[in-house]
Protein backbone atom coordinates (compact mmCIF):
# COMPACT_ATOMS: atom_id res chain seq x y z
CA UNK A 1 0.00 0.00 0.00
CA UNK A 2 1.53 3.32 -1.10
CA UNK A 3 1.64 6.32 1.22
CA UNK A 4 0.11 9.72 0.49
CA UNK A 5 0.25 12.64 2.92
CA UNK A 6 -2.24 15.42 3.55
CA UNK A 7 -0.77 18.52 5.22
CA UNK A 8 -3.35 20.85 6.81
CA UNK A 9 -2.16 24.45 6.34
CA UNK A 10 -5.36 26.46 5.94
CA UNK A 11 -5.65 28.12 9.35
CA UNK A 12 -5.46 31.88 9.80
CA UNK A 13 -3.91 31.80 13.26
CA UNK A 14 -5.96 34.61 14.76
CA UNK A 15 -4.13 34.43 18.08
CA UNK A 16 -0.88 35.29 16.27
CA UNK A 17 -2.36 38.78 15.67
CA UNK A 18 -0.54 38.97 12.35
CA UNK A 19 -1.32 39.51 8.67
CA UNK A 20 1.17 36.75 7.88
CA UNK A 21 -0.43 33.31 7.44
CA UNK A 22 0.38 31.21 10.48
CA UNK A 23 2.29 28.52 8.56
CA UNK A 24 4.71 31.17 7.23
CA UNK A 25 5.84 32.36 10.65
CA UNK A 26 9.51 31.44 11.10
CA UNK A 27 11.02 28.93 13.47
CA UNK A 28 14.77 28.50 13.26
CA UNK A 29 14.77 30.99 10.39
CA UNK A 30 12.40 28.96 8.19
CA UNK A 31 8.59 28.87 7.83
CA UNK A 32 6.72 26.39 10.00
CA UNK A 33 5.46 24.62 6.91
CA UNK A 34 9.03 24.10 5.64
CA UNK A 35 9.94 22.07 8.72
CA UNK A 36 6.88 19.86 8.32
CA UNK A 37 7.52 19.28 4.62
CA UNK A 38 11.09 18.22 5.43
CA UNK A 39 9.76 15.63 7.86
CA UNK A 40 7.13 14.18 5.51
CA UNK A 41 9.59 13.96 2.61
CA UNK A 42 11.72 11.65 4.77
CA UNK A 43 8.97 9.04 4.27
CA UNK A 44 9.28 9.22 0.46
CA UNK A 45 5.48 9.43 -0.01
CA UNK A 46 3.84 8.92 -3.39
CA UNK A 47 2.20 12.37 -3.15
CA UNK A 48 2.02 15.26 -0.71
CA UNK A 49 -1.13 17.42 -0.66
CA UNK A 50 -1.09 20.79 1.12
CA UNK A 51 -4.52 22.14 2.03
CA UNK A 52 -4.37 25.94 2.02
CA UNK A 53 -6.90 28.59 2.97
CA UNK A 54 -6.11 31.90 4.63
CA UNK A 55 -3.35 33.66 2.66
CA UNK A 56 -3.18 30.71 0.31
CA UNK A 57 -1.65 32.60 -2.59
CA UNK A 58 1.07 33.95 -0.33
CA UNK A 59 1.80 30.48 1.01
CA UNK A 60 1.98 29.04 -2.50
CA UNK A 61 4.29 31.87 -3.57
CA UNK A 62 6.74 31.20 -0.75
CA UNK A 63 6.79 27.49 -1.64
CA UNK A 64 6.80 28.00 -5.38
CA UNK A 65 8.47 25.00 -6.94
CA UNK A 66 7.88 22.69 -3.99
CA UNK A 67 6.96 19.15 -5.05
CA UNK A 68 3.47 19.26 -3.53
CA UNK A 69 -0.08 19.40 -4.84
CA UNK A 70 -2.10 22.35 -3.59
CA UNK A 71 -5.72 21.94 -2.45
CA UNK A 72 -7.88 24.91 -1.50
CA UNK A 73 -10.18 24.96 1.52
CA UNK A 74 -12.20 28.05 0.62
CA UNK A 75 -14.13 28.01 3.90
CA UNK A 76 -12.47 26.88 7.10
CA UNK A 77 -15.07 24.53 8.55
CA UNK A 78 -12.88 22.29 10.65
CA UNK A 79 -10.14 19.72 10.31
CA UNK A 80 -12.47 17.03 8.98
CA UNK A 81 -13.72 19.40 6.31
CA UNK A 82 -10.10 20.24 5.36
CA UNK A 83 -9.23 16.57 4.86
CA UNK A 84 -12.41 16.13 2.78
CA UNK A 85 -11.05 18.66 0.26
CA UNK A 86 -7.93 16.61 -0.43
CA UNK A 87 -9.14 13.06 0.04
CA UNK A 88 -10.81 12.66 -3.40
CA UNK A 89 -7.36 13.15 -4.97
CA UNK A 90 -5.77 10.40 -2.88
CA UNK A 91 -5.40 7.06 -4.66
CA UNK A 92 -7.93 4.40 -3.57
CA UNK A 93 -5.15 1.93 -2.76
CA UNK A 94 -3.14 4.36 -0.63
CA UNK A 95 -2.65 4.89 3.06
CA UNK A 96 -3.54 8.49 3.94
CA UNK A 97 -1.45 10.21 6.61
CA UNK A 98 -2.79 13.52 7.97
CA UNK A 99 -0.29 16.00 9.47
CA UNK A 100 -0.43 19.63 10.58
CA UNK A 101 1.64 22.47 9.15
CA UNK A 102 1.84 24.31 12.47
CA UNK A 103 3.60 21.45 14.30
CA UNK A 104 7.19 22.11 13.17
CA UNK A 105 9.13 19.74 15.43
CA UNK A 106 7.47 16.54 14.27
CA UNK A 107 10.13 14.03 13.19
CA UNK A 108 10.08 11.84 10.14
CA UNK A 109 10.80 8.77 12.30
CA UNK A 110 7.66 9.41 14.35
CA UNK A 111 5.53 9.79 11.24
CA UNK A 112 6.96 6.56 9.87
CA UNK A 113 5.99 4.70 13.07
CA UNK A 114 2.50 6.16 12.78
CA UNK A 115 2.12 5.06 9.17
CA UNK A 116 3.38 1.56 9.97
CA UNK A 117 0.95 1.24 12.89
CA UNK A 118 -1.99 2.13 10.62
CA UNK A 119 -1.43 -0.69 8.14
CA UNK A 120 -4.05 -2.82 9.90
CA UNK A 121 -6.54 -0.10 10.80
CA UNK A 122 -6.26 3.44 12.17
CA UNK A 123 -3.39 4.99 14.13
CA UNK A 124 -3.09 8.33 15.92
CA UNK A 125 -0.52 10.21 17.96
CA UNK A 126 -1.19 11.24 21.55
CA UNK A 127 0.82 13.11 24.19
CA UNK A 128 0.65 14.43 27.74
CA UNK A 129 1.39 18.18 27.77
CA UNK A 130 2.10 20.19 30.93
CA UNK A 131 -1.45 21.55 30.61
CA UNK A 132 -4.06 19.80 28.44
CA UNK A 133 -6.33 22.87 28.31
CA UNK A 134 -7.59 23.57 24.80
CA UNK A 135 -6.76 20.12 23.43
CA UNK A 136 -9.00 17.21 22.54
CA UNK A 137 -8.91 14.46 25.20
CA UNK A 138 -8.30 10.79 24.43
CA UNK A 139 -11.04 8.76 26.13
CA UNK A 140 -10.23 5.12 26.79
CA UNK A 141 -12.22 2.10 27.98
CA UNK A 142 -11.60 0.32 31.27
CA UNK A 143 -9.24 -1.98 29.37
CA UNK A 144 -7.23 0.97 28.06
CA UNK A 145 -8.47 0.80 24.47
CA UNK A 146 -9.10 4.11 22.70
CA UNK A 147 -12.82 4.78 22.37
CA UNK A 148 -13.11 8.33 21.05
CA UNK A 149 -11.74 11.90 21.14
CA UNK A 150 -13.69 14.72 22.74
CA UNK A 151 -12.73 18.33 21.97
CA UNK A 152 -12.01 20.57 24.94
CA UNK A 153 -14.98 22.86 24.28
CA UNK A 154 -17.34 19.89 24.15
CA UNK A 155 -15.84 17.98 27.10
CA UNK A 156 -17.46 17.53 30.50
CA UNK A 157 -15.51 18.42 33.67
CA UNK A 158 -14.64 14.75 34.16
CA UNK A 159 -13.41 14.45 30.58
CA UNK A 160 -11.34 17.61 30.92
CA UNK A 161 -9.55 16.00 33.84
CA UNK A 162 -7.99 13.51 31.40
CA UNK A 163 -4.36 14.47 30.69
CA UNK A 164 -3.76 12.47 27.51
CA UNK A 165 -4.49 14.63 24.49
CA UNK A 166 -4.92 13.99 20.79
CA UNK A 167 -1.92 15.38 18.87
CA UNK A 168 -4.01 15.51 15.67
CA UNK A 169 -1.89 13.24 13.47
CA UNK A 170 -3.61 10.13 12.19
CA UNK A 171 -3.32 7.56 9.43
CA UNK A 172 -5.76 5.16 7.80
CA UNK A 173 -6.48 3.67 4.40
CA UNK A 174 -8.18 5.97 1.90
CA UNK A 175 -11.40 3.87 1.72
CA UNK A 176 -11.72 3.72 5.52
CA UNK A 177 -11.05 7.43 6.00
CA UNK A 178 -13.45 8.45 3.22
CA UNK A 179 -16.22 6.29 4.66
CA UNK A 180 -15.86 7.68 8.15
CA UNK A 181 -15.63 11.31 7.04
CA UNK A 182 -18.87 10.90 5.10
CA UNK A 183 -20.58 10.19 8.44
CA UNK A 184 -19.02 13.07 10.42
CA UNK A 185 -21.53 15.69 11.62
CA UNK A 186 -20.97 19.25 12.77
CA UNK A 187 -23.22 19.09 15.82
CA UNK A 188 -20.77 20.67 18.26
CA UNK A 189 -20.05 23.97 19.98
CA UNK A 190 -18.02 25.31 17.04
CA UNK A 191 -20.27 23.96 14.28
CA UNK A 192 -17.26 22.33 12.62
CA UNK A 193 -16.49 18.94 11.09
CA UNK A 194 -13.93 17.40 13.42
CA UNK A 195 -11.42 14.96 12.01
CA UNK A 196 -11.22 13.45 15.49
CA UNK A 197 -14.78 12.09 15.16
CA UNK A 198 -13.46 9.36 12.87
CA UNK A 199 -11.85 7.70 15.92
CA UNK A 200 -15.21 6.82 17.45
CA UNK A 201 -16.54 5.74 14.05
CA UNK A 202 -13.56 3.42 13.57
CA UNK A 203 -14.13 1.88 17.00
CA UNK A 204 -17.81 1.43 16.12
CA UNK A 205 -16.85 -0.42 12.95
CA UNK A 206 -14.56 -2.73 14.89
CA UNK A 207 -11.44 -1.40 13.14
CA UNK A 208 -8.28 -1.63 15.31
CA UNK A 209 -7.24 1.77 16.67
CA UNK A 210 -3.62 2.21 17.76
CA UNK A 211 -2.52 5.19 19.83
CA UNK A 212 1.21 6.01 19.81
CA UNK A 213 2.50 8.35 22.51
CA UNK A 214 4.95 11.00 21.37
CA UNK A 215 7.14 13.50 23.20
CA UNK A 216 5.12 16.61 23.92
CA UNK A 217 7.56 19.09 22.37
CA UNK A 218 7.58 17.10 19.14
CA UNK A 219 3.82 17.34 18.63
CA UNK A 220 3.21 20.78 20.17
CA UNK A 221 1.47 23.15 17.78
CA UNK A 222 1.73 26.89 17.29
CA UNK A 223 -1.37 28.96 17.98
CA UNK A 224 0.16 32.06 19.54
CA UNK A 225 3.36 34.07 19.68
CA UNK A 226 3.96 32.64 23.13
CA UNK A 227 3.79 29.06 21.86
CA UNK A 228 6.02 29.93 18.90
CA UNK A 229 8.63 31.38 21.25
CA UNK A 230 8.52 28.23 23.40
CA UNK A 231 9.05 25.99 20.39
CA UNK A 232 11.86 28.23 19.14
CA UNK A 233 13.75 27.61 22.37
CA UNK A 234 13.04 23.88 22.16
CA UNK A 235 14.33 23.85 18.59
CA UNK A 236 17.45 25.83 19.53
CA UNK A 237 18.12 23.48 22.44
CA UNK A 238 18.12 20.61 19.94
CA UNK A 239 20.53 22.46 17.66
CA UNK A 240 22.85 23.27 20.56
CA UNK A 241 22.82 19.63 21.67
CA UNK A 242 23.75 18.51 18.15
CA UNK A 243 26.70 20.91 18.08
CA UNK A 244 27.89 19.84 21.52
CA UNK A 245 27.65 16.18 20.53
CA UNK A 246 29.81 16.99 17.49
CA UNK A 247 32.51 18.50 19.72
CA UNK A 248 31.74 22.21 19.34
CA UNK A 249 32.50 24.28 22.45
CA UNK A 250 29.50 26.50 23.25
CA UNK A 251 30.03 29.12 25.95
CA UNK A 252 26.32 28.86 26.80
CA UNK A 253 24.04 26.41 24.95
CA UNK A 254 21.04 28.57 25.87
CA UNK A 255 22.48 31.59 24.04
CA UNK A 256 22.93 30.49 20.44
CA UNK A 257 20.48 30.71 17.54
CA UNK A 258 20.83 28.45 14.50
CA UNK A 259 18.51 29.61 11.72
CA UNK A 260 19.66 27.32 8.98
CA UNK A 261 22.37 24.64 8.70
CA UNK A 262 25.74 24.88 10.42
CA UNK A 263 28.59 22.41 9.90
CA UNK A 264 31.68 22.59 12.08
CA UNK A 265 35.13 21.05 12.06
CA UNK A 266 37.10 19.99 15.12
CA UNK A 267 37.79 22.29 18.08
CA UNK A 268 35.39 25.05 17.00
CA UNK A 269 34.35 27.42 19.79
CA UNK A 270 31.35 29.74 19.81
CA UNK A 271 30.80 32.45 22.41
CA UNK A 272 27.43 33.75 23.61
CA UNK A 273 24.62 35.41 21.65
CA UNK A 274 25.75 34.35 18.19
CA UNK A 275 23.25 33.94 15.33
CA UNK A 276 23.85 31.65 12.36
CA UNK A 277 21.56 32.00 9.34
CA UNK A 278 21.37 30.06 6.10
CA UNK A 279 24.28 27.76 5.27
CA UNK A 280 27.32 28.06 7.53
CA UNK A 281 30.61 26.12 7.40
CA UNK A 282 33.25 26.59 10.11
CA UNK A 283 36.63 24.91 9.67
CA UNK A 284 38.85 23.30 12.32
CA UNK A 285 39.81 25.55 15.19
CA UNK A 286 37.57 28.47 14.20
CA UNK A 287 36.67 30.78 17.08
CA UNK A 288 33.56 32.94 17.01
CA UNK A 289 33.44 35.76 19.53
CA UNK A 290 30.31 37.00 21.32
CA UNK A 291 27.38 38.71 19.62
CA UNK A 292 28.34 37.83 16.04
CA UNK A 293 25.95 37.22 13.14
CA UNK A 294 26.95 34.92 10.27
CA UNK A 295 24.76 34.36 7.23
CA UNK A 296 25.57 32.00 4.34
CA UNK A 297 29.27 32.17 5.13
CA UNK A 298 32.31 29.89 5.04
CA UNK A 299 35.17 30.35 7.51
CA UNK A 300 38.34 28.31 7.00
CA UNK A 301 40.50 26.67 9.66
CA UNK A 302 42.21 28.67 12.37
CA UNK A 303 40.33 31.91 11.79
CA UNK A 304 39.02 34.08 14.62
CA UNK A 305 35.89 36.23 14.30
CA UNK A 306 35.91 38.80 17.09
CA UNK A 307 32.95 40.29 18.95
CA UNK A 308 30.05 42.12 17.29
CA UNK A 309 31.06 41.24 13.73
CA UNK A 310 28.58 40.56 10.93
CA UNK A 311 29.43 38.32 7.99
CA UNK A 312 26.92 37.99 5.15
CA UNK A 313 27.60 35.77 2.11
CA UNK A 314 31.32 35.97 2.81
CA UNK A 315 34.25 33.59 2.28
CA UNK A 316 37.03 33.81 4.84
CA UNK A 317 40.33 32.00 4.38
CA UNK A 318 42.49 30.20 6.91
CA UNK A 319 44.11 31.93 9.90
CA UNK A 320 42.35 35.24 9.35
CA UNK A 321 41.39 37.72 12.03
CA UNK A 322 38.11 39.60 11.59
CA UNK A 323 36.71 42.22 13.95
CA UNK A 324 35.72 43.31 16.45
CA UNK A 325 32.86 45.30 14.92
CA UNK A 326 33.71 44.29 11.36
CA UNK A 327 31.20 43.89 8.56
CA UNK A 328 31.75 41.57 5.61
CA UNK A 329 28.99 42.09 3.05
CA UNK A 330 28.08 39.83 0.11
CA UNK A 331 31.02 39.10 -2.15
CA UNK A 332 33.70 39.61 0.51
CA UNK A 333 36.40 37.00 -0.13
CA UNK A 334 39.44 36.91 2.13
CA UNK A 335 42.58 34.89 1.43
CA UNK A 336 44.79 33.37 4.12
CA UNK A 337 46.13 35.44 7.03
CA UNK A 338 44.03 38.50 6.23
CA UNK A 339 43.26 41.01 8.98
CA UNK A 340 40.00 42.98 8.86
CA UNK A 341 39.82 45.18 11.93
CA UNK A 342 37.36 47.22 13.93
CA UNK A 343 34.75 49.21 12.02
CA UNK A 344 35.97 48.01 8.63
CA UNK A 345 33.34 47.25 5.98
CA UNK A 346 34.13 45.05 2.98
CA UNK A 347 31.76 44.53 0.04
CA UNK A 348 32.26 42.58 -3.22
CA UNK A 349 36.02 42.62 -2.72
CA UNK A 350 38.86 40.10 -2.74
CA UNK A 351 41.78 40.31 -0.33
CA UNK A 352 45.02 38.47 -1.14
CA UNK A 353 47.01 36.52 1.42
CA UNK A 354 48.37 38.61 4.27
CA UNK A 355 46.52 41.82 3.34
CA UNK A 356 45.34 44.09 6.16
CA UNK A 357 42.69 46.74 6.72
CA UNK A 358 42.81 47.21 10.46
CA UNK A 359 40.78 50.33 11.22
CA UNK A 360 37.77 52.38 10.15
CA UNK A 361 37.75 51.75 6.39
CA UNK A 362 35.31 50.97 3.57
CA UNK A 363 36.56 48.67 0.83
CA UNK A 364 33.96 48.08 -1.86
CA UNK A 365 34.25 46.56 -5.37
CA UNK A 366 37.98 46.12 -5.00
CA UNK A 367 40.77 43.64 -5.62
CA UNK A 368 43.35 43.92 -2.86
CA UNK A 369 46.66 42.20 -3.48
CA UNK A 370 48.76 40.08 -1.18
CA UNK A 371 50.40 41.82 1.78
CA UNK A 372 48.72 45.15 0.99
CA UNK A 373 48.27 47.38 4.04
CA UNK A 374 45.27 49.71 4.04
CA UNK A 375 45.45 52.53 6.59
CA UNK A 376 42.71 53.86 8.85
CA UNK A 377 40.00 55.95 7.24
CA UNK A 378 40.64 54.73 3.69
CA UNK A 379 37.65 54.42 1.37
CA UNK A 380 37.17 53.19 -2.16
CA UNK A 381 34.81 55.53 -4.00
CA UNK A 382 33.16 52.85 -6.11
CA UNK A 383 29.83 54.46 -7.07
CA UNK A 384 29.37 57.47 -9.33
CA UNK A 385 25.63 57.73 -8.78
CA UNK A 386 24.75 55.44 -11.67
CA UNK A 387 27.34 52.64 -11.93
CA UNK A 388 29.78 50.73 -9.75
CA UNK A 389 33.49 50.83 -10.64
CA UNK A 390 36.37 48.69 -9.48
CA UNK A 391 39.52 49.57 -7.55
CA UNK A 392 42.61 47.41 -7.98
CA UNK A 393 45.28 47.53 -5.28
CA UNK A 394 48.14 45.28 -6.34
CA UNK A 395 50.51 43.26 -4.14
CA UNK A 396 52.65 44.94 -1.45
CA UNK A 397 50.95 48.33 -1.60
CA UNK A 398 50.79 50.66 1.39
CA UNK A 399 47.75 52.95 1.52
CA UNK A 400 48.22 55.79 3.99
CA UNK A 401 45.53 56.78 6.45
CA UNK A 402 42.53 58.83 5.30
CA UNK A 403 43.12 58.11 1.63
CA UNK A 404 40.36 58.27 -0.96
CA UNK A 405 40.65 55.97 -3.97
CA UNK A 406 38.31 57.12 -6.75
CA UNK A 407 37.38 54.18 -9.00
CA UNK A 408 38.09 53.05 -11.59
CA UNK A 409 41.70 53.19 -10.53
CA UNK A 410 44.71 50.87 -10.25
CA UNK A 411 47.30 51.19 -7.50
CA UNK A 412 50.34 49.46 -8.98
CA UNK A 413 52.47 46.87 -7.19
CA UNK A 414 54.58 48.27 -4.37
CA UNK A 415 52.95 51.72 -4.44
CA UNK A 416 52.97 53.93 -1.36
CA UNK A 417 50.08 56.36 -1.04
CA UNK A 418 50.67 59.31 1.24
CA UNK A 419 48.19 59.85 4.04
CA UNK A 420 45.24 62.08 3.17
CA UNK A 421 45.62 61.62 -0.59
CA UNK A 422 42.79 61.55 -3.11
CA UNK A 423 43.85 59.20 -5.90
CA UNK A 424 41.88 59.30 -9.15
CA UNK A 425 44.60 58.20 -11.58
CA UNK A 426 46.57 54.98 -11.86
CA UNK A 427 49.85 55.04 -9.93
CA UNK A 428 53.29 53.79 -11.08
CA UNK A 429 54.79 50.78 -9.29
CA UNK A 430 57.20 51.08 -6.36
CA UNK A 431 56.79 54.83 -5.97
CA UNK A 432 55.35 57.21 -3.41
CA UNK A 433 52.27 59.01 -4.69
CA UNK A 434 50.92 62.01 -2.78
CA UNK A 435 47.80 63.90 -3.86
CA UNK A 436 46.99 66.62 -1.34
CA UNK A 437 46.05 70.27 -1.54
CA UNK A 438 48.97 72.63 -0.72
CA UNK A 439 49.11 73.47 2.97
CA UNK A 440 48.83 77.21 3.65
CA UNK A 441 49.21 79.17 6.90
CA UNK A 442 47.81 82.71 7.07
CA UNK A 443 49.85 85.04 9.33
CA UNK A 444 47.92 87.46 11.50
CA UNK A 445 44.63 85.58 11.12
CA UNK A 446 42.14 85.97 13.94
CA UNK A 447 38.93 84.02 14.49
CA UNK A 448 35.68 85.96 14.06
CA UNK A 449 33.99 87.27 17.19
CA UNK A 450 30.33 87.12 18.04
CA UNK A 451 28.48 90.43 18.20
CA UNK A 452 27.67 91.66 21.69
Amino acid sequence: MSLEIIVLAAGEGKRMHSALPKVLHPLGGRPLLAHVLDSVRALAPRKVFVVHGYGGEQVKSVFNGASVEWVEQAQQRGTGHAVMQALPRVDEQSLALVVYADVPLIRGETLRRLADAARGGLALLTAEPPSPDGYGRVLRSASGAVERIVEHKDASPAERAVREINAGFLAASKPHLAGWLAKVQNRNVQGEYYLTDVIGLAVGDGVPVTALKADWHEVAGVNSRHELAQLERAYQATQAARLLDAGVALADPARIDVRGVIECGRDVSIDVNCVFEGSIALGDGVRIGPNCVLRDTEVAAGTEILAFSMLDNARVGARCRVGPYARLRPGANLGENVHIGNFVEVKESRFGAGAKANHLSYIGDADVGARANIGAGTITCNYDGASKHRTVIEDDCFIGSDSTLVAPVRIARGSYIGAGSTINKDTPPDQLTVARARQVSVPGWRPPKKKE
